[in-house]
């Protein structure tokens, strides 16, 4: 494939959903994840006395990732408008709800080094089950996996679950490392004499460090397994299996 070519292809997977050929609405790309969930990340890792002041950013944060897992999720299966929506508003009252709870033992926590790990393992493990949550409808009804010339098989319900769990894995890289490094760095950056002669510098530190990390890290859990995913035929359903002699074909894992 000549490199302009495999250029243009890669900038319409991002632009035009691979399964119904519609284009992805702009703030649901995934260019757009990076500005939109960073400042999201950085208010709802701060800490804060009331829990009122966390309900705002971790609402906003996993309705937008909420929208953009199903959005960018496979859609080659049968799913309606109404399901979606219902199914979107459930992920996000429970994420929100999961979220926010446990930060409420974090608010009555001595122990320094556990009041700033607790919101990393929380938003990791929470952004973890969005993905999981938002998209649950592709291991229940199956995805379409296709030949190498792109003829379909059927539907499978395992590679479903196989495109589920990669990207979900992509997520606790992604949001994990985002909220990790930023709490890390900032620790060390409270002791220097810039911040005692400057306090109000953590919050533009700690911002900054955010952006940095996410930014280099979306590209990274993004190539972690390709969007055009491919299975063993062997790992297939038995019908998927008689129905071709293919040993590998290939699935749209979704972003």
């Amino acid at each position: 494939m000549a490199p302009e070519v495999k250029d243009a292809w890669k900038r319409s997977l991002s632009t035009v959903h691979p399964d119904n050929s519609k284009l992805i609405p702009v703030p649901f790309r995934p260019a757009a994840l990076l500005p939109f969930t960073a400042p999201m990340i950085f208010f709802s890792m701060l800490s804060v006395k009331s829990l009122k002041s966390l309900i705002l950013p971790q609402i906003s944060f996993y309705t937008y990732t909420t929208a953009f897992n199903i959005v960018n999720g496979n859609a080659s299966y049968n799913r309606r408008l109404h399901e979606s929506v219902l199914l979107g508003t459930g992920v996000i009252a429970s994420s929100s709800f999961f979220g926010l709870f446990p930060r409420l033992l974090q608010m009555r926590l001595n122990h320094v080094l556990l009041k700033k790990a607790l919101p990393v393992v929380i938003l990791t493990h929470i952004s973890a089950m969005n993905v999981v949550a938002a998209r649950s409808l592709e291991p229940i009804r199956g995805i379409e996996v296709m030949d190498k010339e792109g003829n379909v098989m059927g539907y499978s319900r395992k590679a479903g679950t196989k495109a589920v769990k990669d990207t979900a894995t992509s997520r606790v890289v992604l949001f994990g490392t985002s909220a990790f490094i930023p709490e890390v760095f900032s620790h060390f950056f409270v002791r220097t004499r810039f911040f005692r002669q400057y306090p109000w510098s953590l919050w533009t530190f700690k911002l900054s460090c955010t952006v940095l990390v996410m930014g280099l890290m979306v590209p990274v859990s993004f190539s972690m397994f390709p969007q055009i995913e491919r299975i063993q035929c062997s790992e297939l359903e038995k019908e998927i299996q008689s129905a071709t002699e293919e040993t590998e074909l290939f699935y749209n894992r979704g972003v």
